[in-house]
């Protein structure tokens, strides 16, 4: 008690401008930026089938522009022994055009989502949340089916361009199950914090949106999203079957992000403010 009010005297003691300084520098304290984080989640929450299955279509669409430029740097620079330290920066541009355009990612919703249903649980709270992840898993799945088969058709590409993607997305298709789903932890942990961190970093946050997808990236992690054009375009190329889609990458990969965005990120992470939460 002592110590604040030593702390508020002190800035007391500062003038206006060297107050609004000090406010402009001072990190947010984790108790208000579950609740920033638990209004946006809300807000989600209340959005209409249709806003969240046009936002989730498009976020399906343009994601997959990871896979494309990864792909291209990989054609350019993949003999180089650097070459996939330079690819993995083609893998940031869908995310950055999904994140910074607001539009509905399956991964984010594991954070975003259940932070309001750990802060109020209920049985119609619950539905609503899965009503959200249906939705936007499903049709962030047709969104890259589509792009996949824009990229499949042999009017869109080069075969330059084509072998590159093949190549790429040869190493999703033959990875196990078990691996695939281990693989999806990581990456769902790193899309967490992007969400957790966001209301902290407004100046930077293509930076730091960017920093992390490249280490999903470069950490060859598993992103059910993405992965899924990937594997799609496989399918279209005869390359792989539906079993191999379904059962060898996109169940176990998303179970995988979800395991790492909610059972070790989203819950740490309410635990660590749950008794600053409940107290106000």
């Amino acid at each position: 008690m002592h110590n604040d009010s030593q702390e508020n005297d002190f800035v007391r003691g500062l003038s206006k401008l060297e107050q609004h300084a000090l406010h402009e520098h001072a990190p947010l304290p984790p108790k208000l930026i579950f609740k920033i984080i638990r209004l946006e989640g809300e807000e989600e929450l209340a959005r209409s089938f249709r806003a969240l299955a046009f936002s989730a279509l498009a976020a399906g669409i343009f994601v997959s522009f990871s896979f494309l430029f990864r792909s291209i740097l990989h054609m350019y620079f993949g003999s180089y022994p650097i070459g996939a330290a330079v690819s993995s920066l083609g893998y940031t541009v869908g995310f950055l055009i999904v994140i910074l355009g607001r539009m509905q990612l399956f991964t984010e919703n594991p954070i975003t989502t259940m932070i309001p249903l750990l802060s109020d649980w209920s049985l119609t709270r619950l539905f609503k949340v899965i009503r959200l992840w249906s939705t936007v898993f499903l049709f962030n799945i047709i969104g890259t089916a589509i792009a996949a088969a824009f990229f499949a058709s042999q009017y869109t590409l080069s075969p330059e361009v084509e072998a590159a993607m093949q190549d790429v997305a040869l190493n999703v298709m033959t990875l196990k199950p078990l691996e695939n789903l281990l693989r999806g932890i990581p990456a769902g942990i790193l899309i967490a914090a992007i969400v957790w961190m966001s209301p902290q970093t407004k100046y930077f946050r293509f930076v730091m949106i960017m920093f992390f997808v490249y280490c999903i990236a470069l950490g060859d992690f598993a992103h059910v999203v993405v992965g899924s054009c990937e594997m799609a375009y496989e399918v279209m190329k005869g390359d792989a079957d539906l079993f191999d889609y379904c059962f060898k990458f996109l169940i176990p990969t998303g179970l995988g992000n979800v395991i790492g965005g909610t059972g070790i990120f989203t819950v740490l992470i309410y635990n660590q403010v749950k008794k600053e939460i409940l107290t106000n």
